[in-house]
């Protein structure tokens, strides 16, 4: 699996995808933290913490996620390079796992810069170093499970079509679903909110947030991750037979 892990990884920055995920998270994130007037805007929010970036977030990953991932097997089907990879002795759930640790391990390089910003809110205070770490540290926590959610997710979809692009628009679609859907439908049906907004990520992220490390929080992220390459290991054995 380390093997196929490294070619992952190889594969990103062989190619410019990786350079491209990277710079395309960390201008949008600039443009609407520092640059463009508005609700993301730390310098207008009146408050030094990172609050803006961990609500934008998620949203930039509900695209960028899916764009890295929508080639994870689309495209080793696409080239017929599927089944051959299947023959090499790994177990099904061994290339699953190195398919989607490679994109998780690129997920996490384009947030590491994101420190500086910890870093120049912290000399921003008033007085200096007023930033409340605890809650950053518990959204960075909450960012890494959401991370491995959405791209256990995408690696799924690039399963179901030897199309990226249909692999990328399901992704993105099952992410929102996930990420916000059940909010969605907690605000409609105002009976139940409480137990259907549980059953959505936001929840969960918003709670680690508060920097709440709850195992409840974990469990879910981790069942969603372990949910959807099962779904993905059955995919994959499905081509073998």
């Amino acid at each position: 699996m380390k093997a196929l892990l490294l070619r992952e990884i190889k594969s990103f920055f062989g190619s410019p995808i990786g350079y491209l995920v990277i710079a395309i998270f960390l201008i949008i994130n600039g443009l609407f933290l520092w640059v463009f007037e508005g609700d993301y805007n730390i310098l207008n929010s009146g408050f030094a913490d990172m609050t803006p970036f961990f609500s934008l977030a998620p949203w930039i990953f509900i695209f960028l996620i899916p764009a890295v991932t929508m080639r994870s097997f689309s495209d080793e089907r696409k080239q017929g390079t599927l089944e051959l990879l299947l023959t090499k002795p790994l177990s099904i759930w061994q290339i699953a796992n190195g398919k989607f640790l490679g994109a998780v391990v690129l997920i996490i390089i384009a947030i590491i810069p994101t420190f500086i910003y910890v870093a120049v809110i912290s000399d921003l205070g008033m007085p200096e170093g007023n930033i409340d770490m605890g809650s950053t540290i518990g959204s960075y926590f909450g960012l890494l499970f959401l991370i491995g959610a959405y791209t256990a997710i995408g690696i799924f979809t690039s399963t179901l079509s030897d199309n990226q692009i249909v692999a990328f628009i399901l992704a993105v679609f099952l992410c929102f679903f996930f990420y916000f859907g059940f909010e969605g439908f907690s605000s409609l049906i105002p009976s139940f909110s409480s137990f259907i907004s549980v059953l959505g990520m936001q929840n969960h992220f918003k709670s680690m947030s508060r920097g709440v490390i709850d195992t409840r929080d974990i469990l879910y992220f981790v069942s969603l991750m372990v949910a959807f390459l099962s779904f993905t290991v059955y995919q994959l054995k499905s081509f073998k037979l």
